[in-house]
């Protein structure tokens, strides 16, 4: 007997996207009021809901971060498709990182990520979530950094793990950043680009054979 997966239907739909007006609603609020700020009533409040019908949905805040996380996780998956299509991975990964760090500081997902990371020294599960989105981007990177010098990915790991927990370090400082005079901002963001393109320099000038 075969089994296949369910249709989706107009009611999953609709709840997927509720679900991601709760997360956008939540991910302001903890942005404006810290994790340990925003109470349950504050979400609840913020996605337009009765605290009642908001733990149908979320039965705490670690839950709440849990799925930001998945949700970041999904995007950066959907981000590392043009890297892995590329001829040339690292040409793409430095633009992809360039667009990134100004995105994130744009959307002031800083404070947000600030607020996860503090939290995540306090809450193990919240911990894992977080260990599982920086495992999954040094992943990835990995992967990118493997196909563009030609080696294994068990090589890329031996050779270039510090390299691409450098990068997620630096883009996850970027992001963090506080609220800068603008010019100080942009030269930080110079700085930080250049150890970047320097860490790629010295990827992409590894191979096989190297």
């Amino acid at each position: 007997m075969s089994s296949s997966t369910a249709p989706t239907t107009a009611a999953d739909t609709a709840a997927d996207a509720r679900v991601a007006e709760i997360l956008a609603a939540a991910r302001q609020a903890f942005a404006e009021k810290g994790f340990d700020g925003a109470s349950m009533q504050d979400l609840a409040r913020a996605a337009g809901m009765s605290v009642g019908n908001f733990y149908r949905y979320f039965p705490s805040k670690a839950a709440i971060v849990q799925a930001l996380i998945a949700l970041d996780i999904e995007e950066m998956t959907q981000d590392f498709q043009p890297i892995f299509a590329s001829d040339d991975p690292i040409e793409t990964m430095r633009q992809q990182v360039r667009i990134k760090l100004v995105e994130h500081q744009c959307n002031h997902d800083g404070a947000l990520w600030a607020e996860i990371t503090a939290t995540a020294l306090r809450k193990p599960e919240i911990g894992l979530a977080c260990g599982l989105m920086e495992t999954t981007i040094v992943d990835y990177l990995l992967q990118a950094f493997a196909a563009a010098t030609g080696l294994s990915l068990e090589q890329s790991r031996a050779r270039f793990a510090a390299h691409a927990a450098l990068i997620v370090l630096l883009v996850k400082s970027s992001a963090m950043m506080p609220q800068q005079d603008e010019t100080v901002r942009n030269d930080l963001n110079a700085m930080i680009l250049r150890i970047i393109d320097q860490t790629l320099d010295e990827i992409a000038a590894s191979s096989a054979k190297g």
